[in-house]
């Protein structure tokens, strides 16, 4: 069975570049096709008329599966009457998994597993689900098998590196998204005049692009900029980290050598020395560029060490968002606020109550 990668602590710098060149030419293209949109829609049907708060999870099944779908080319049936049991498992594997990685954050990995702390106990049967879930539909693969099949097919990566980055993938794409998702339909349904905007640009998109979705896509700032800027007021990592090769100097700070330092992204997001009214959702400053916004947008990281599925989350996104809008008005009660929590990941502190209302338009 060889090595099973903890989740949360492998370092592949090496080979990052490599994978998001993979990820950009193969998954984007699998992304677009038709049954993906259509298991999002298929999704979207029993809470057509409910609030959204069973909708929510529904919205936590539906993610997974597409990640499933680009690495193995099978679908986890998540949004199926009956749920595979092994699936389930999979989804609680990622609870668990992002709740015993925050210990560790503060605690010596090395400590905990000397004394066979709890937080490492669990951390281990969470890894073994998730890599077990790999293998599983490693096996299911039939006509499009995945990016998986292509890295083995290719044999430029060691084997042991594929296994540990496929289900480093698995694992950050499901609670990541999902939240983003989240936060992005709460704002939008405090905003009801940008989602007229948003409808309104998504049409003309639509119509220019006459049926090719990736042209579509490419003719959506605002969306795009949406996205941005709920990460930038919900971000889903608190903090940037990176280790030094060598000495620097930041600021007239000497830092050495393999030293960790961090970028208080959620401290940098929400402050006005760089952001005017950074408490305000205001996707227009994305497009109406303050005086400079370069590493100002460090949601995914940068460089050859960001996020390996950017790609796949933003245009993931995308689509959700395209399809909500098209299909219905988000709404929220008035004055509702809802805070923040760390869980490893940052989280709503409180359920999301919306309520969806058929769009005019699919009347």
């Amino acid at each position: 069975m060889g090595r099973i990668p903890v989740v949360g602590f492998s370092q592949f710098a090496p080979l990052w570049e490599n994978w998001l060149n993979h990820w950009g030419r193969e998954a984007v293209v699998k992304l677009f096709e038709s049954h993906h949109s259509n298991s999002l829609e298929d999704g979207l049907c029993p809470c057509r008329r409910h609030r959204l708060d069973s909708f929510i999870h529904l919205l936590h099944l539906s993610l997974p599966t597409a990640v499933c779908n680009v690495l193995y080319g099978s679908r986890l049936g998540l949004l199926q009457d009956f749920i595979d049991p092994e699936a389930q498992k999979f989804i609680d594997a990622i609870t668990l998994m992002f709740n015993s990685t925050a210990p560790m954050l503060y605690i010596p990995p090395e400590f905990l597993r000397r004394i066979n702390s709890k937080f490492w106990q669990d951390h281990k049967v969470a890894s073994l689900n998730i890599y077990q879930d790999l293998c599983l539909n490693q096996k299911r693969a039939k006509e499009y098998r995945g990016i998986l099949c292509s890295l083995l097919i290719q044999n430029k990566m060691p084997i042991e590196d594929i296994k540990a980055s496929i289900t480093e993938m698995m694992a950050g794409g499901v609670d990541t998204t999902s939240i983003t998702l989240q936060w992005a339909l709460y704002e939008l349904a405090r905003a009801p005049y940008l989602q007229d905007q948003l409808r309104s640009e998504i049409s003309a998109a639509k119509a220019s692009s006459q049926g090719d979705v990736a042209k579509m896509m490419k003719s959506t700032p605002l969306l795009k900029a949406t996205i941005k800027e709920t990460l930038r007021l919900h971000p889903v990592a608190v903090t940037l980290q990176r280790y030094t090769t060598q000495e620097i100097v930041l600021q007239n700070y000497r830092i050495p050598a393999n030293i960790l330092v961090q970028v208080g992204l959620y401290a940098m997001f929400r402050d006005s020395r760089f952001f005017s009214k950074p408490l305000q959702f205001n996707p227009e400053r994305w497009i109406k560029t303050e005086d400079s916004k370069y590493f100002r947008g460090l949601s995914f990281g940068f460089g050859p060490r960001q996020c390996l599925g950017r790609r796949i989350a933003e245009m993931e996104m995308q689509l959700f968002l395209i399809h909500m809008l098209e299909k219905f008005k988000i709404e929220i009660k008035r004055g509702v606020e809802v805070g923040t929590t760390f869980g490893l990941i940052l989280i709503p502190d409180k359920p999301i109550y919306l309520t969806l209302r058929h769009h005019h338009s699919q009347q």
